[in-house]
């Protein structure tokens, strides 16, 4: 039987030799193919890239090969990309879209295929229906075509290209980076073994900022942590800090379109605070104006921004692919996710985890502060408010009875707090009087319970997560 190949909230993604197979990203490659064509968008081209996972660079070439075969021009990156310098590339070649092979944040056994529409941002609900309807067609039929990467680089069909100095400057328009180099700040970066790796330090060096960056180089098992820039997995960032006497802390993750950010003394910001921070950025010190796109999962704060600065506020469900759309029909000053993945007008709509990480840099030069600083100053407009996140595996037979069980819930109170709300639209929400949430939901890719909470009490985060966990019997 073929192997179902379902898009999740970002791509389709699979354990590397079990699923992800070079059969089964060819198969991916020509339902690409097949839908570029088919739209009229085949002769713009298509650019593909990778990231520092095993085999990427082998998977990137496979699909290559497939778009050749099919009469479309390929723009092959040289060298390991941050998913959003493939997304930027996409427009300065301006192309038809883009294939990024990337597993993101999960394990180093994980590899993943992503789709790039023409605008950069990442497969519509709608686009990911016809890539997976021409998936079932070309595994039940076949018709898979291929050139050999050799012939292809031979007669021009794929092209081998360096996308960062249009990426860069990019960035040279949206921050002002010699203000950034003559900071003096002393940076430690983080690039937990991905295709981030040198990307701060090659638009911050030459002045007097100190950049120091760690897991910078290529290993695709990731020793001793999983590439996703949340507190458990920076042990080593946080003491570098100490260690350093260090200003800041950042860490991009395997794909380098999520940031994590570590505060002076080593206290890790959550992603709804950073997401808060650079909000009020943007309103504040930049005095820009325009509306905020938040998912489920991220912070309130922002809805007491919109109404300071008169700004509206929009939600969706989780992933990117509900947000940029979004962000393109607001015209929208920023839009984000919980797991630390950001998007700013004026670029790709895309998560962007270096401009994100360079804007947040320039919150502190501006303003002289450091980060305990500045998250003082957001809690003196907005209110203390505090989150926090619990993974938890379950055996994965269990997950309909688990969804069940949450499903029948329906309770007044959560730990003393009268429940007002409860909204079912992307996993279980309790919205509790003043303010306070709960959410449950399930990873699309692994067999993992996602607890998430924020409160005005870090004590009351934990007490809600703990009463999230007991609901669902885990």
């Amino acid at each position: 039987m073929p192997t179902p190949i379902k898009f999740g909230t970002d791509g389709w993604r699979a354990i590397i030799a079990e699923d992800f197979t070079f059969d089964n990203v060819r198969v991916c490659a020509q339902a690409v193919a097949d839908y570029l064509n088919d739209e009229g968008m085949g002769n713009r081209g298509l650019v593909i890239g990778y990231d520092n996972r095993f085999a990427s660079e082998d998977f990137a070439a496979a699909s290559a090969e497939v778009a050749a075969a099919n009469g479309i021009k390929v723009y092959l990156c040289q060298a390991a990309t941050p998913t959003q310098v493939t997304s930027y590339a996409v427009l300065s070649q301006k192309a038809g879209g883009g294939i990024m092979i990337t597993a993101s944040h999960n394990p180093g056994r994980w590899n993943g295929f992503k789709y790039k529409e023409q605008t950069g941002c990442s497969a519509s609900p709608q686009v990911v229906a016809e890539l997976e309807k021409n998936i079932v067609r070309i595994q039940s039929e076949g018709g898979v075509n291929r050139m050999p990467l050799e012939q292809a680089l031979e007669n021009g069909a794929v092209e081998r290209i360096d996308p960062y100095p249009a990426y860069h400057r990019q960035i040279e328009k949206l921050v002002d980076t010699g203000r950034l180099r003559d900071s003096g700040l002393k940076v430690i970066v983080d690039s937990m073994y991905g295709s981030g790796a040198g990307y701060f330090k090659k638009i911050m060096s030459g002045a007097t900022a100190e950049i120091i960056e760690i897991h910078g180089e290529r290993n695709p098992a990731f020793p001793g942590l999983q590439p996703e820039p949340i507190a458990p997995n920076l042990g080593s960032l946080i003491n570098r800090i100490k260690d350093e006497g260090a200003d800041v802390g950042l860490a991009t993750d395997g794909d380098a379109d999520r940031i994590g950010i570590v505060d002076e003394t080593g206290r890790f910001i959550t992603t709804l605070e950073v997401f808060a921070l650079l909000a009020l950025y943007l309103l504040e010190v930049r005095g820009e104006r325009g509306a905020i796109v938040k998912t489920i999962t991220t912070t309130s704060m922002l809805y007491r921004l919109g109404e300071i600065y008169g700004v509206p506020v929009h939600e969706t469900s989780v992933g990117f692919k509900y947000v940029a759309p979004l962000m393109v029909a607001e015209d929208a000053l920023i839009g984000g996710e919980e797991s630390g993945g950001f998007g700013f007008r004026g670029h790709i709509p895309e998560r962007d985890g270096i401009l994100a990480g360079l804007l947040f840099l320039d919150f502190m030069v501006r303003e002289q502060k450091s980060p305990s600083q500045l998250l003082d100053y957001l809690f003196s407009k907005v209110g203390p408010h505090y989150y926090d996140r619990k993974d938890i595996d379950f055996p994965a037979a269990e997950r309909d009875s688990i969804i069940g069980r949450l499903s029948k819930m329906k309770p007044a109170h959560i730990d003393g707090a009268s429940v007002a709300d409860i909204d079912t639209q992307d996993g279980f929400r309790f919205l509790m009087d003043g303010g306070s949430w709960l959410l449950i939901r399930f990873s699309g890719t692994e067999p993992i319970m996602r607890v998430y909470s924020e409160s005005d009490s870090p004590d009351r985060v934990q007490r809600f997560i703990t009463a999230g966990r007991e609901m669902a019997g885990v």
